[in-house]
């Protein structure tokens, strides 16, 4: 018996426990192994031309025996001497693997693809069986040898016998064990199955560049007797046949003008369990420092749990055609977390299991490239072909907006363009950019109005106000909308006409056009107003001053509202959005940086009833053209405070409801228009 060397025993032990999380991930490792030794014997080949092979012969064979409990990987590759047994797989973490990529770094080239790193792959063996056997002959050599252990003292390696050059790994599996205290038990049952084989060997080892081969159970009919009567009904047979069961070639791996587009649809509804074709697939190589291929989908619907705790973001990552993670969650930002797709290369670092990536520059300059990737298709698709763009975006915009609210607005450059809201006065979808370029002259900010329906909001006297002064308004209706616009602040839209700063700058430039110069552009910084807060600074100066006015002569009406209300307002003021008689007689708006629509999607969170929420400063806003007001100001003269208190909760509750707030007493509220009835 030979002790394994370096502390080998503790180092096997915290490995088999330790290292590798999922078990399953054995058969990986060990056709890895198999694969990479076919690969020296192929290199061995190119580079000597006395090794003679023939390509089709190159191939990896799983074989299971139910009785017996033993899974075998056979290949026909290098194979190994017993020096070579000793030191590959009596020290562990020396990477035979490694150790050829060193040495033929500079004459390697794509043919072929190592890719062991660390020398510890051969063990996670243990993890699932009790006994492991070793068979293997090098190539060019009339002996074989065999490596045995169970993991625990040590292992043996006598001469043995292989017919042909390569390498079987024989396992005994280990017993099932029964699970306890509510903790579920381990079934190594299904490493002898032949579903549970190909579903690991399609998952894990799919695109190995040698066939996977596997003996499996298939039935076929069989002959008609010939002296069968008219009753005779076919009888079926099961047979054992051979069969690749990956497909080796990824289809990421090929050129894209060499795949059709129905071929990238069937792989990504197969892969990705989805019944809808992608709406978008970008397919591109990267070449450099960091050399990968990313095939990435945009998908035709949103999944059911894209917004529940539960749902998981990543792409699939590859090394070197094994799959390392199903979903590397670092690759892709949140706001396009329903991007599904695979990266495969072989430069990335690897921890020690392959299970996880290490935190480096290179996983970070990849994922920062498929960003860009994403939105340039996005952008792509919003200028070339604008109904499927609106049918993603009700999709997923919602995951656009969130990653411009939860980077405080740092992303708003990347992520702004791509958004859509519905514009009151074109009656569509709109961007931010076309909205901007739509604007008349003179208009220095972006207006919008939040709410849950399009048809209140246009209803709503605040944003017929600035529709009526030829601005267009945005109606936002999701709830975090208008938080989105908050973090963003403002909006810079590119490419803007220049505006002059007087009139003979302006006669200069529009004489330099004529004469054949292009006309002068700039990016232009527009505020982000909601129409139902602060001041829009949209009144004229003769509307300023009767306002003014208006404020002035019923000073003591305003004062006297303010005391009916109390605290459920800052204060009541003449409207400047509110001045035709045909117009609301008053409308809620609110000061600070919280609006009523804010404060209802707050209420509706989990502490919405908690006291400690923020509240809205809302001001009461009358108007004054309006026959209603010409009612509260002679009832003020009369000096009948209570028709004054009771004008003041009706118009105030009617101001809510039309923002969709129920009064705070709507049984007083009835009570009050019964009275006035």
């Amino acid at each position: 018996m030979r002790e394994f060397k370096t502390e080998s025993k503790k180092l096997l032990d915290l490995m088999i426990n330790s290292i590798y999380t999922n078990k399953e991930i054995f058969l990986r490792e060990l056709i890895s192994n198999a694969s990479d030794a076919v690969d020296k014997l192929n290199f061995k080949s190119l580079s000597d031309e006395s090794v003679k092979l023939d390509d089709e012969d190159l191939a990896i064979r799983v074989s299971f025996d139910k009785d017996a409990r033993t899974l075998t990987i056979s290949d026909n590759g290098i194979g190994m001497t017993g020096e070579e047994l000793e030191k590959n797989l009596g020290t562990i973490a020396h990477s035979g693997s490694q150790e050829f990529k060193a040495e033929n770094a500079e004459s390697q080239g794509d043919a072929v693809d190592i890719i062991g790193q660390f020398g510890v792959g051969f063990y996670s063996a243990f993890m699932v069986a009790k006994h492991v056997r070793v068979v293997s002959r090098a190539f060019g050599s009339n002996e074989a040898n065999v490596w045995e252990s169970d993991g625990l003292e040590g292992y043996t390696i006598e001469p043995g016998e292989r017919d042909g050059h390569g390498t079987d790994i024989i396992l005994t599996l280990r017993d099932n064990e029964q699970g306890a205290n509510g903790e579920p038990g381990e079934d190594y049952d299904r490493y002898l199955s032949e579903w549970g084989l190909k579903d690991l060997i399609k998952r894990y080892s799919n695109y190995v560049r040698y066939p996977i081969q596997m003996m499996v159970t298939k039935s076929r009919q069989k002959p008609k007797p010939e002296d069968a009567g008219d009753d005779y009904k076919p009888e079926y047979e099961d047979y054992q046949e051979l069969e690749t069961i990956n497909s080796m070639t990824p289809i990421w791996r090929k050129h894209s003008s060499d795949v059709e587009q129905s071929d990238y649809n069937e792989f990504y509804k197969s892969t990705f369990h989805d019944f809808e074709d992608p709406a978008r697939t970008v397919s591109f190589h990267a070449e450099g420092t960091l050399e990968y291929d990313a095939l990435l989908f945009i998908p035709g619907r949103a999944p059911f749990d894209l917004y529940s705790r539960d749902y998981e973001k990543g792409l699939a990552l590859y090394s070197s055609n094994v799959l390392i993670m199903e979903k590397c969650a670092d690759l892709l930002p949140d706001y396009y977390n329903f991007v599904r797709g695979v990266i495969d290369s072989a430069d990335v670092s690897l921890n020690i299991s392959r299970e996880t990536l290490q935190h480096d520059r290179q996983l970070r300059a990849i994922a920062r490239r498929v960003e860009k990737k994403i939105t340039s298709e996005l952008e792509s698709m919003r200028d070339d072909d604008r109904d499927a763009y609106e049918t993603f975006f009700e999709n997923f915009g919602r995951g656009l907006k969130y990653g411009i609210y939860s980077s405080y607005g740092m992303k708003a450059d990347e992520l702004a363009d791509l958004l859509l809201f519905y514009s009151a006065r074109e009656k569509k979808m709109v961007t931010l950019s076309e909205y901007a370029h739509a604007m008349p002259e003179g208009q220095k900010a972006i207006y919008y109005a939040a709410g849950d329906s399009r048809e209140r909001l246009e209803k709503m006297p605040v944003v017929t106000g600035v529709l009526a002064r030829g601005y267009d308004v945005l109606l936002l209706t999701q709830d975090v909308d208008e938080f989105t616009f908050q973090a963003m602040r403002e909006y810079v839209a590119k490419d803007m006409p220049k505006v002059y700063e007087d009139d003979a700058a302006k006669e200069a430039a529009a004489k330099a056009v004529a004469d054949g110069a292009e006309p002068e552009l700039e990016d232009r910084h527009l505020e982000l107003k909601n129409v139902a807060t602060g001041d829009l600074d949209l009144a004229t100066e003769d509307e300023k001053k009767d306002a003014e006015e208006a404020t002035k002569e019923n000073g003591d009406l305003f004062e006297a509202m303010k005391d009916a209300l109390g605290d459920k307002v800052e204060k009541v003021a003449v409207s400047a959005r509110l001045v035709g008689e045909s117009e609301s007689p008053a409308c809620i708006t609110t000061e600070g940086p919280l609006s009523l629509e804010m404060e209802k999607v707050l209420q509706r969170g989990p502490e919405g009833d908690l006291d400690g929420l923020p509240k809205t400063q809302r001001v009461l806003e009358l108007n004054a053209k309006h026959p209603v007001f010409a009612k509260l100001v002679a009832a003020q003269k009369d000096g009948d405070a209570e028709k004054v208190k009771l004008y003041a909760g009706l118009l105030y509750d009617q101001a809510l409801l039309v923002e969709g707030i129920l009064p705070e007493d709507p049984v007083a509220f009835a009570a009050s228009v019964c009275e006035l009835m």
